[in-house]
C-alpha cells in the first residue's frame, strides 16, 4: 500500500502592532490618551502620528532606524526583553528614543502537544513570523519548533513558502489566519486556515478548521491519512471483484443474478469499509 508523502509544516506567526492593548492598558491605569493627528500605520514596522507638534513613532527597531533615530541605552534593554520572549515596541518623540513598551503573547496550552504529535507524524514544523529573531526563537524553544524564519514582512511569506518548496519538494502545508497569510496559503501545496481568522484567508485555503486549536491541524492530517488508506483499500476490493468476475462472465460461466449479487457485495464492502473511518483515532492527548 502506498504511503502518504511526509509534509513540511509551516505555521504563520503574526506580530501585528497591538495598539488596542497599549491603549487599554493606559486607560486602565487612568493615563490620559490624547488625540493624535496625521496617524499612519506602517506595515510590519509600527505606527506614527503627530502629537503637540512633534512626530511620535511607536514600533520596531526598523521604524526608528529608518528615521535615523539612535536607540542609545534602550538597545540593551530591548535585547533583554526580546530574549525573554517579549515583543518590545520602541517609542520615539521627535528625533529621540523616549522609551519602550513590551508585550508578550500567551502560548496556547495545546500548542506543545500538537507540535509533538506533528513530529511523530514525521512533519518538520517551521514558524514564519514578522517578529524579531530573539522573540521567535524563545517561542520556538518553548513549544519545540524545528525551524524559525523571523523578521518576515507580509509580502515575504510567499517567498518563504517557495523557499521551503525548493528545499523540501512539493509537500509544504501552511497554517495561517490573517489577511497577510492569504497569498502564502495559496502558494502552499496545502493551505490550512483557522476558522476564526480573516475571510480572505479562509477563501485562499484548501482546508478550514472550525476552531482555533492547533491540535485540529493534527486531526486534519490524521483524517486525511486515514481517508487515503480507505481509498486505497476500496480500490483494491473493487478491482478484486472485477478481476475475479469479468473473466468468468466472459466465458459465459456466470449467471446474471450472481453478477448482480457480486456487484452489490462490491458496493456494500466499499461503503462498509468507508464507515470504519468513524473509528479512526484523531484526537491529541494534552500532557
Amino acid at each position: 500500500m502506498p504511503s502518504m508523502p511526509r509534509l513540511k509544516g509551516c505555521v504563520s506567526g503574526k506580530a501585528p502592532f497591538p495598539s488596542n492593548v497599549v491603549v487599554t492598558g493606559a486607560r486602565n491605569r487612568e493615563i490620559d490618551v490624547p488625540e493624535v493627528t496625521q496617524f499612519k500605520a506602517l506595515t510590519a514596522r509600527g505606527v506614527q502620528g503627530d502629537l503637540d507638534g512633534k512626530t511620535v513613532r511607536v514600533g520596531s527597531r526598523h521604524l526608528l532606524e529608518e528615521a535615523g533615530i539612535s536607540l542609545g541605552d534602550l538597545d540593551a534593554r530591548l535585547a533583554e526583553l526580546e530574549t525573554e520572549g517579549k515583543t518590545a515596541m520602541l517609542v520615539a518623540i521627535g528625533e529621540e528614543a523616549a522609551g519602550l513598551v513590551a508585550v508578550a503573547d500567551t502560548i496556547k496550552e495545546d500548542s506543545k502537544a500538537a507540535i509533538a504529535k506533528m513530529h511523530e507524524l514525521g512533519i518538520h514544523v517551521v514558524m514564519v513570523t514578522g517578529d524579531n529573531e530573539r522573540t521567535a526563537r524563545h517561542v520556538a524553544r518553548q513549544v519545540g519548533l524545528d525551524e524559525v524564519k523571523a523578521g518576515v514582512l507580509p509580502e515575504g511569506k510567499v517567498e518563504a513558502i517557495r523557499e521551503l518548496q525548493r528545499e523540501h519538494g512539493d509537500h509544504v502545508a501552511m497554517v495561517g489566519d490573517g489577511i497577510n497569510d492569504a497569498p502564502a496559503l495559496k502558494q502552499a501545496n496545502i493551505g490550512i486556515a483557522i476558522g476564526a481568522g480573516a475571510d480572505v484567508a479562509i477563501e485562499a485555503a484548501d482546508v478550514t478548521l472550525v476552531t482555533g486549536e492547533l491540535t485540529k491541524v493534527v486531526e486534519a492530517i490524521r483524517l486525511s491519512k486515514a481517508t487515503f488508506r480507505k481509498i486505497v483499500q476500496n480500490l483494491f476490493w473493487a478491482w478484486f471483484y472485477n478481476l475475479a468476475a469479468i473473466p468468468v462472465a466472459a466465458l459465459g460461466l456466470l449467471h446474471p443474478m450472481i453478477g448482480v449479487i457480486a456487484m452489490t457485495a462490491s458496493s456494500l464492502s466499499v461503503i462498509g469499509n468507508s464507515l470504519l473511518l468513524k473509528r479512526a483515532k484523531l484526537g491529541v492527548e494534552q500532557s
